[in-house]
């Protein structure tokens, strides 16, 4: 039986569904660091489900039998893929599931830096009237330039949301190209400079990678207009934090942050000079945490685990071989019968040859299939002779595709 093994919370109804497809669930929102270690261990599963929950070396090396990973969300930075690969782990997420929901927290905190609706709720509660002071320093959205960084599922809701409120959006994505950002109603800048260049308010939509670490810093801070806002919903190692504090001290940047360097992993103490700025106004990293983000990445994290469960092949995979060291295709046709794939996988191995991959369909009617076999170097002549004078082959041929 299928085990899965989630360790954050889920909407009830996915663990129904999972269960009624005689799915073995475990579920437990506690588990992190080394309890999550003893859970892998004792329960062994072949699916791991989590969405903030850490998954580095030691939860890998714990679990034995397991073969995937899904990550109900988009991001996977809180995985080690590395380890996951070396293991023949499949790291899955839900990409775009939440885009709505961190686009309309964006869009929200976008809003309140502009009108600083925080604080004049923070002085009502303690009593105080200060229209006079709320009624200055808002500069309003309508005709302001928005530059947008990363423009993918949740980059573009945002742009869709900006121009409702008439703002002019210039974009930068590696991938962005003038007839996609044409479509979003937006203009391209050729770098991320040219993109904040200028520009009344900023919004972050990068991945976390090594390539994006601080890649929002003094060079492109730089670039804003003084007084400009800071959204990130992203990431908080995107950012140059300490680049970012001084430009709020010193230009008068303002910024809306769901997102910090450090975070804690869990509710309870947590001292952030950045987020006691005058003029920065921080959430909790809530950007998907709506009733419809997380039912709708529920509903993709099954889909994920059904689609691996029906063919082995796991959706949204994001820590397979862009390229392998295959060199050649075998391709033998042949009778659907027992032993001839092994007979072909004994001929290969003899020869010293190692499968980077391999995939055999079965033609209609069920007598005679297709092995594609990628190979990392030529099969002999004679091999391949031998293989294609086995009596359950019709024929062997080898194809050079590197």
């Amino acid at each position: 039986m299928l085990k899965v093994l989630i360790a954050d919370k889920l909407p009830d109804a996915a663990r129904t569904q999972l269960q009624e497809r005689g799915i073995e669930v475990v579920q437990d929102p506690s588990l992190k660091d080394e309890a999550l270690v003893a859970a892998l261990q004792q329960h062994d599963p072949d699916v791991l489900v989590v969405r903030s929950t850490k998954v580095q070396a030691p939860q890998l090396e714990a679990a034995r039998s397991l073969q995937l990973i899904v990550r109900a969300g988009a991001g996977v930075n809180t995985i080690d893929l590395v380890t996951a690969s070396a293991r023949g782990v499949c790291v899955s997420n839900c990409p775009g599931m939440n885009a709505s929901a961190v686009a309309e927290l964006a869009m929200g905190h976008l809003i309140n830096a502009d009108r600083r609706i925080a604080d004049g709720v923070a002085d009502l509660r303690a009593g105080q009237w200060k229209k006079k002071t709320y009624a200055k320093k808002a500069r309003g959205l309508k005709g302001r330039r928005l530059a947008v960084l990363g423009v993918g599922s949740i980059g573009a809701e945002l742009i869709a949301r900006a121009r409702a409120f008439d703002m002019q959006v210039v974009a930068w994505s590696p991938s962005l190209t003038d007839q996609r950002a044409e479509a979003l109603g937006c203009e391209r800048a050729h770098s991320a400079l040219d993109c904040a260049r200028d520009a009344d308010a900023l919004s972050i939509h990068l991945a976390l990678n090594p390539a994006t670490r601080g890649f929002v810093g003094e060079g492109i801070l730089g670039q804003l207009r003084p007084g400009a806002i800071v959204i990130n919903t992203s990431r908080g190692e995107v950012v140059d934090e300490e680049a970012l504090s001084r430009h709020v001290r010193e230009r008068g940047l303002r910024a809306g942050l769901d997102v910090f360097c450090g975070e804690p992993s869990s509710d309870g103490d947590y001292a952030c000079d950045l987020a006691q700025l005058e003029g920065v106004y921080g959430t909790h990293h809530i950007g998907a945490s709506t009733d419809q983000s997380q039912e709708a990445v529920a509903d993709e994290a099954l889909r994920v685990i059904f689609g691996w469960q029906s063919t082995g092949s796991a959706p949204n995979c994001v820590n397979l071989a862009a390229e392998t060291d295959a060199s050649h295709l075998l391709v033998v046709r042949h009778k659907d019968e027992v032993g001839v794939l092994a007979s072909v996988l004994g001929t290969l191995s003899r020869c010293g040859i190692n499968v980077q991959g391999m995939e055999n369909v079965l033609f209609s009617g069920g007598h005679a299939a297709c092995a594609r076999i990628q190979v990392d170097r030529a099969v002999p002549v004679e091999a391949l002779e031998g293989l294609s004078a086995l009596p359950p082959v019709y024929d062997a041929k080898l194809v050079e595709i590197g």
